[in-house]
């Protein structure tokens, strides 16, 4: 299934661990150097590469793989609830769990392709959705959500330990994973997704993925079976976002049906598109831009403009503040509307192809190119 990887994805690798290991020190410039949000980054970037390799590989769209994110959360706070705060063996049955609900629900849609698989991947999680906001209260607690409580047994803690006075919270073997050590603690989580992700795409399984993206109909001509590659690709996915309800549990004890909802699944698509699909980088860079503008814009207020441009004169900055108000605070999804759609419109290949037009432009690539048309175009002596 894996293939050896070669000299420049082992660079590729070593760069992004080194990139996501100071995140700590880049993003300070950016006033995202906090660790509650670099754990959203590391968390949402696992969920989106998660979904590239169903939807970039292979090209069928999910619209549901927000209750895979869900089935994680919920399954590792049982795990706290019920045996331990350790955040591995939480980890391990949210990803289980949703590997599991994932073989079910990839068994009915994947015998539909196109529109009607996105359809039929939509209506499993509306009504996971559903389901987990009221007829299955008992197991999900209904809309308040499951969360820890002192009468909680634990019984493996109990087992080493007495209970504490307050409620306790996720550790690995003792170590507390709030702040930056549950920023690390995603971190690597993410760098062993996106190894395996990396392993996938170079191996030969991630090139029957791509011929069935490319042309499904010849390959199974030809006498392919697609539908196991197909199951195994959506399993994988749906284990990776099992993976990143579970660390969402882990960095905040909380499980919730909104989790669940199509607007997540539609989130993951947004950022898959706008970093990139089908590309390595692309749906990291995707979360990550789609998280910070939303810690951004979705904080300012009219008092935050007025100190932005305090400095304008008041015929300016008033009706500046009036223009810009609507799309910050509450409206910031009308910004990210209009940076999608201009991704979409002017780089269909999402932040990745605007990099590699750069790549081109200051490289000789760009030159190389423009000498070949040349050369092409003059007469023959």
């Amino acid at each position: 299934m894996f293939a050896n990887l070669s000299r420049n994805d082992w660079l590729l690798f070593l760069a992004f661990s080194a990139v996501v290991l100071l995140a700590p020190v880049i993003f300070i410039p950016l006033g995202a150097a906090y660790p509650a949000l670099l754990q959203k980054f590391a968390i949402f970037g696992i969920f989106a590469i998660g979904f590239n390799i169903l939807f970039g590989l292979t090209g069928y769209l999910s619209f549901g793989h927000a209750a895979f994110l869900g089935v994680g959360s919920y399954a590792a706070v049982w795990s706290f609830k019920l045996l331990t705060m350790n955040a591995l063996p939480a980890i391990f049955f949210g990803m289980v769990f949703a590997g599991l609900f994932a073989a079910v629900i990839g068994f009915v849609s994947l015998r539909r392709s196109g529109i009607y698989f996105s359809i039929l991947t939509l209506a499993f999680a509306q009504m996971s959705y559903n389901l987990a906001y009221s007829v299955l209260t008992p197991i999900t607690n209904g809309e308040t959500g499951l969360q820890l409580s002192q009468n909680d047994p634990r019984i493996l803690d109990r087992l080493f330990y007495p209970a504490g006075e307050g409620l306790p919270t996720p550790d690995m073997f003792g170590i507390q994973l709030q702040g930056y050590e549950g920023f690390y603690f995603c971190a690597v989580a993410l760098l062993v997704c996106f190894f395996i992700t990396l392993r996938i795409f170079r191996s030969p399984f991630g090139m029957m993925l791509k011929a069935v993206k490319s042309n499904q109909n010849r390959m199974m001509y030809t006498g392919f079976n697609t539908r196991p590659y197909l199951r195994s690709a959506f399993i994988i996915s749906g284990m990776f976002a099992g993976l990143a309800g579970s660390l969402m549990a882990v960095t905040d004890p909380l499980a919730g049906a909104e989790r669940m909802q199509w607007t997540a699944s539609g989130e993951v698509v947004l950022m898959t598109i706008l970093g990139g699909v089908g590309t390595l980088l692309g749906p990291v860079i995707g979360a990550v831009v789609i998280k910070y503008f939303e810690n951004i814009f979705s904080s300012f207020n009219e008092q935050t403009l007025h100190s932005l441009f305090g400095a304008l004169p008041d015929f300016i900055e008033v009706p500046l503040i009036k223009i810009v108000e609507p799309f910050v605070g509450e409206g910031w999804h009308l910004t990210l509307g209009l940076i999608f759609m201009a991704i979409v419109i002017f780089l269909p290949g999402g932040i990745m192809e605007g990099l590699k037009r750069l790549k081109a432009r200051f490289t000789n690539g760009g030159g190389g190119k423009r000498k070949a048309v040349n050369a092409r175009l003059q007469p023959a002596e």
